[in-house]
């Protein structure tokens, strides 16, 4: 069965979270305080796992403002809380077939809802025509014992119809012994769906393992039920690990074989940090280590008595080893996260894991460390329904399986008053408060920043410009079947050089490969050597335009014969025939540099008010749409080319 809808009523906050779809992988983005909460923890009382055993109470759950009408609200019936939509699949479609005939189901979907002090209630749509002839057959009824019936377009109808035959036949008894031990089909059904129906696992920030236990004061809490209490969770899952390791707390005490109880307890522990170091990259020498000893009587209260058993975290790099209690949180959480799925990754009736801010103390990286552990370990065997309010824990290629949760707020128009709506849950999230859409936003504008403009191998060029005029440039070469820019580089403008060095903070550790093509003015040749000196790129990956252009000084511009930038000058600004461009007027602009650009910033200073001001870009877009300017055989053109040839050909042999 898989969860595909559910609606939240009448639980803390959310009197009616409204009807909102479930994915495989569905994200719960809000700001505190939203009601993020509520929704998974109602969704949670449904069919509680027996490991987080939630459950509904009317007198804490039920919204406050209400709870005194409570009786008025809902005279005939106790108040629903959770509704939910399932979709059955092919091997439990079979298996109800198999019982009650091909077509006995009207629909493959059931709807389960859950009310406060009641267990779930199950709508199934059920074809009872199918059903009933089905049984009818199995019971080899004859036509006449048929027609006694054929009134009877329910279970419940027939079971009433042969109670007033009276005489039942053999095959009649049988039918309707079958009947009333079922109590109905319907019930038959839900009782073969039934072992279907997951079990929901909720999983809090909060859910944290305790660095050591006293065993003997666990072993009360586990014989007298304490051990569920809230504020025993970490006790709990440290006994939760025991089992894991195949020495529970209960055979601890027992154990007289010291080879066989340490075999197991390092056996759960390498198979612990194994799981760990695959998807914990933020540090890959730890290991984990569960010791078990008697107390030491200088220890403080309770290790000071009894037996202990302490969690410690070797570090192999510094060789020393620490309490489990003394890691990061994040370290912890994470730890502690294993252990609790642990239990149920292998179990027969499936789960959905309903994870509260799961990692919300890690690293950003170790945040899309978990989203991996979602995708490649969870996805494929559970639902995961999570809430977040990090960027980071926003798969952004899955924006669609995202769900808005907000606690709206109703603002009366001439008062002012406020009033609450209470918590919504909605599918539409691009329509949203700009605050509660902010992770979306993040994890959206890092994503666009890692692939939009950054690749693999990626050319830093100076601005925009710059990109057009290789791309011309290129395709030129291609079309001429001569060395050209390969398609593995993606072209990125880093704004200048002062830009490099944070670029590369930013990106330089996600195995990307940069080079860069700088523009070198007279004032930038300290930057560029302490830019060199400081290695933050790879040997033989940086090179100023001056390298190919032989000149002290040098922009992307001056890659191109001075005839043909011209006629990019007077073509992209239409300039009126008394002031076209020379390349004798453009070198007598200034000259003080060498430079083509500074050259025309001069010559356009000039221009009479009808020209458009000069800007970099303008040029290298007319380029774009006016490549014919490039071909033929001239010396101009031959010049630029083989200029353009020599910086594809050295960039190249950097891939």
């Amino acid at each position: 069965m898989k969860l595909i809808s559910a609606k939240v009523q009448n639980f803390r906050s959310a009197e009616d979270t409204g009807q909102f779809t479930i994915e495989n992988v569905t994200c719960l983005v809000g700001k505190n305080e939203a009601g993020k909460s509520a929704v998974l923890q109602a969704l949670a009382a449904l069919n509680p796992h027996p490991a987080t055993p939630i459950a509904l109470d009317k007198e804490r759950d039920y919204p406050r403002r209400y709870l005194t009408s409570y009786d008025a609200r809902h005279p005939s019936e106790d108040a629903v809380v959770i509704s939910t939509t399932w979709e059955l699949a092919a091997e439990e479609i079979a298996a109800v077939e198999a019982e009650f005939g091909q077509g006995c189901l009207a629909e493959t979907k059931v709807e389960i809802i859950r009310r406060y002090g009641r267990d779930p209630e199950w709508s199934i749509d059920i074809n009872f025509s199918v059903a009933l002839e089905h049984l009818y057959t199995r019971h080899k009824l004859d036509a006449s014992e048929r027609a006694q019936v054929k009134k009877a377009d329910t279970s419940s109808a027939l079971i009433t119809l042969l109670k007033e035959l009276g005489t039942l036949t053999e095959k009649q008894k049988a039918l309707l012994q079958e009947l009333e031990k079922a109590g109905s089909v319907t019930a038959a059904i839900r009782k073969i769906l039934d072992r279907y129906l997951p079990k929901f696992m909720y999983f809090s920030n909060y859910d944290r393992m305790d660095g050591a236990i006293q065993i003997e004061a666990v072993s009360a809490m586990v014989a007298d039920g304490s051990i569920q209490r809230d504020d025993n969770r970490g006790k709990k899952l440290f006994y939760e690990f025991l089992n894991y390791a195949h020495v529970p707390i209960e055979e601890i005490t027992k154990v007289t074989t010291f080879e066989t109880f340490n075999a197991k307890l390092q056996s759960a522990s390498n198979t612990i940090t194994d799981q760990i170091l695959e998807y914990w990259t933020q540090n890959p020498d730890l290991a984990v280590n569960v010791e078990i000893d008697p107390a030491r009587p200088g220890d403080p209260a309770p290790y000071n008595t009894g037996t202990i058993a302490r969690a410690r975290i070797y570090n192999q790099l510094h060789r020393v080893d620490t309490p489990f209690s003394e890691r990061s949180t994040g370290f912890v959480w994470f730890f502690s996260f294993l252990v609790k799925f642990a239990q149920v990754k292998d179990e027969a009736r499936p789960v959905i894991l309903l994870l509260d801010e799961p990692g919300l103390t890690l690293h950003g990286k170790a945040q899309a460390d978990l989203l991996r552990f979602f995708d490649e370990k969870l996805a494929p065997h559970h639902q995961i329904i999570y809430s977040t309010h990090s960027p980071f824990m926003v798969a952004p290629d899955r924006l669609m399986s995202t769900r808005i949760v907000e606690d709206q707020v109703n603002i009366d128009p001439r008062s002012g008053r406020r009033s609450p709506i209470g918590t919504k849950v909605r599918e539409d999230v691009l329509e949203r408060d700009p605050d509660t859409l902010f992770p979306l936003q993040g994890a959206l504008g890092y994503e666009i920043t890692q692939t939009l403009f950054v690749g693999k191998n990626t050319l830093l060029v100076e601005g925009p410009s710059d990109i057009l005029y290789l791309q011309a440039l290129s395709e030129e070469l291609r079309r001429r079947k001569r060395t050209h820019l390969d398609s593995r580089w993606t072209l990125c403008p880093s704004g200048g050089i002062g830009n490099i060095r944070p670029f590369m903070s930013l990106f330089g550790g996600n195995s990307v490969n940069v080079a860069v093509l700088s523009d070198h003015g007279a004032n930038e040749k300290r930057k560029i050597e302490e830019l060199k000196r400081a290695e933050i790129l790879k040997a033989g990956h940086f090179y100023s335009i001056t390298e190919f252009v032989d000149q002290p000084e040098g922009d992307i511009e001056d890659i191109f014969h001075p005839e043909i930038f011209v006629g990019i000058l007077n073509g992209a600004y239409d300039v009126p025939k008394g002031n076209l461009i020379t390349v004798e007027s453009l070198e007598a602009a200034d000259t003080t540099t060498p430079r083509l650009v500074k050259k025309a910033e001069a010559i356009f200073r000039t221009m009479p008010s009808s020209v458009t001001e000069f800007d970099h870009f303008a040029p290298a877009a007319w380029l774009i749409e006016n490549r014919e300017i490039l071909k033929g055989d001239t010396a101009p053109v031959e010049e630029t080319l083989a200029r353009a040839e020599k910086i594809f050909t050295t960039y190249n042999k950097l891939l």
